[in-house]
């Protein structure tokens, strides 16, 4: 690990779980926007995963960069509510927003999977 200023360099590893977080953060709000505009009874559950979605991978990625003690655990919450937003956005499979947050939900879990998994 080197030096920087006061603060230990985050690992790739870490860094692209952060990246990987803040890009499906972002996607997750986007596609609240569209999915509000739908409206409708059956997006109401797709709009609950995507806002714990939203909450759990901002808080992960700065939880991380923080170097928080509970960041593996964090990690391991934040994939349950990306996997969890994935499967409610696969609901509707002909929606390409849709299909574009299922895609990046997955690719934030399995990140995430792997950092709990880590020593951090």
């Amino acid at each position: 690990m080197t030096q920087t200023g006061n603060m230990t360099a985050m690992s790739k590893a870490m860094q692209d779980c952060v990246e990987a977080c803040m890009s499906c953060h972002a996607v997750c709000e986007e596609t609240m926007s569209s999915c509000m505009q739908m409206g409708g009874q059956a997006q109401m559950q797709v709009m609950r995963a995507l806002m714990d979605c939203s909450e759990m991978t901002r808080m992960c990625a700065d939880m991380m960069m923080r170097r928080s003690p509970m960041s593996a655990e964090m990690c391991a919450m934040c994939a349950k509510a990306c996997d969890m937003c994935a499967e409610a956005c696969m609901s509707m499979p002909d929606d390409p927003q849709m299909m574009r947050c299922a895609e990046s939900c997955r690719r934030c879990a399995e990140m995430c999977r792997a950092m709990a998994g880590a020593s951090m």
